[in-house]
């Protein structure tokens, strides 16, 4: 996973994959050299239908092919990007959560993306089954550690 969001290309604008970047809001990068040139060399403004936002834990839904810029953001800019993708990103996951009850993926990664997309810890438990503390431990940054034996799972 990659630390930047990418601004992409689609071919057909009601694709309904990431957001577009008026839905955000002003981004400072899109005043970098490195932006401008991307956007004139496809001969496209940051407004137009066309371009694409994606949180860097969502970028590689992004189909091969597509041309992609990573861009940086602040803390603030990537919260609204989450929060513009929210409704979809936020039901995806849930999804997700509901399918790994029944299968034994890689629960650690699951829940720390889950926390990362903004699902509430709360709502993880329950949609999971797993003990509050372990969804908590999973959620935290790496470094703080992860429990060598989770317990039980409680359906």
């Amino acid at each position: 996973m990659t630390d930047d969001a990418y601004l992409f290309l689609v071919d057909d604008p009601a694709t309904p994959l990431g957001t577009s970047v008026a839905a955000v809001g002003d981004l400072a990068c899109l005043e970098t050299p490195a932006v401008q040139a991307w956007l004139d060399a496809h001969e496209v403004t940051a407004a137009s239908a066309g371009i694409r936002l994606l949180p860097p834990e969502e970028t590689g839904a992004i189909p091969d092919g597509a041309e992609k810029l990573p861009v940086p953001l602040s803390d603030e800019e990537l919260d609204r990007l989450r929060r513009a993708l929210a409704p979809g990103a936020l039901a995806r996951v849930e999804q997700e959560l509901l399918a790994y009850r029944d299968c034994a993926g890689d629960r650690d990664a699951l829940l720390a993306r889950a926390a990362a997309a903004g699902v509430p810890p709360h709502r993880i438990v329950e949609l999971t089954g797993e003990e509050p503390r372990t969804v908590a431990s999973a959620a935290a940054p790496q470094g703080q550690g992860r429990p060598s034996d989770p317990g039980p799972r409680q359906l």
